[in-house]
């Protein structure tokens, strides 16, 4: 019987794409680029300033000037944190209908601190998750299994008992490690190629509210 519930927070939670996008394009605009189409950038908004710096700029981190195209994704990123960043539709009511049955829920990311807690206060969902665990709190991140279970002992719910959703291979495999019921958010930032049927997970929801159905409440 699941007893919590644990969210991914880019892709999954939160439609963060186009403030991440705007990001990158900042620094592609610092180098005489047009900006590339929020389509393109989404499917990689999950993947952190490394991925999106290697579709904006096409650059890996041993590449000259690498630091410093990054101190500008970052800058930017964190002035414009909640500029358009929404949750998306439905998991507002997801997360009431849960708050309404006592089921305690939170936030697994391997967003750093620095970025997850001003981005939820800005929505308005800080105070109302039991934890935020982020990229950073741990002494490994997503896939290793150390921050959702983490994130268990602090809601203090057994791993078993959690279901946690996800839009990355890397979540369905941290879940998976974790012991925990592992559902795909098939609305997320998922590359269109994704194969999800070889991911292991017991589900995949097409719309946050669509989850209720893995849940007994």
């Amino acid at each position: 019987m699941i007893e919590a519930v644990l969210f991914d927070l880019d892709g999954t939670f939160a439609d963060t794409a186009p403030d991440l996008g705007a990001a990158a394009n900042h620094v592609r605009a610092q180098h005489g680029l047009a900006p590339l189409p929020v389509e393109t950038i989404r499917p990689q908004a999950s993947h952190g300033s490394r991925g999106l710096l290697k579709l904006a700029m096409d650059v890996e981190p041993e590449a000259p000037g690498y630091d410093a195209m990054r101190d500008a994704f970052l800058q930017h990123y964190e002035e414009h944190i909640c500029d358009h960043t929404v949750l998306f539709p439905g998991m507002a009511a997801l997360v009431a209908e849960l708050e309404r049955h006592d089921l305690p829920w939170g936030i697994v990311t391997n967003k750093p601190h620095r970025y997850t807690v001003p981005l939820m206060e800005k929505l308005g969902y800080a105070k109302r998750a039991a934890c935020l665990v982020s990229g950073d709190t741990c002494a490994r991140a997503k896939p290793h299994p150390m921050p959702l279970l983490h994130a268990a002992g602090l809601i203090g719910v057994a791993p078993e008992h959690c279901l946690y959703l996800g839009d990355d291979l890397r979540d369905m495999e941290a879940a998976q490690a974790a012991d925990m019921t592992g559902i795909i958010a098939a609305y997320g930032y998922i590359d269109p190629a994704a194969d999800l049927s070889a991911w292991p997970a017991a589900g995949s929801v097409p719309a946050p509210f669509a989850l209720l159905r893995y849940i007994q409440t």
